[in-house]
């Protein structure tokens, strides 16, 4: 295991922003099981897609896409505050996202 100091621009519960020394920009830190969530979320949409349920398949990556613009907008909006530009451009989702409605919650 190697230790080295780096510099944290939130510690956001499962939305860290820090940038390793050596790198130019910040990254987002993704915990293991969050990592595990969106390995998941892909596996299932194969899946969907493999089975020829494509509705069911568009739904799950309507999912994921949510968790994954949601994580972008995070660090965009940490870099806006502190000061830091964007590396890429800061363009939104296409098409824009519509949040996930889970059945259970209706």
């Amino acid at each position: 295991m190697k230790q080295e100091l780096v510099e944290i621009y939130s510690d956001t519960s499962n939305y860290a922003v820090m940038r390793h020394p050596g790198r130019n920009y910040p990254g987002a830190l993704i915990q293991g099981d969050s990592l595990s969530i969106l390995c998941n979320l892909s596996d299932e949409i194969r899946q969907q897609f493999d089975s020829g349920d494509t509705e069911e398949a568009i739904a799950v990556l309507d999912e994921l896409r949510e968790m994954l613009w949601g994580r972008l907008t995070h660090y965009n909006e940490v870099m806006g505050q502190h000061g830091q530009k964007i590396s890429w451009g800061g363009d939104g989702p296409k098409p824009p996202i519509v949040p996930f409605a889970d059945d259970d919650d209706t």
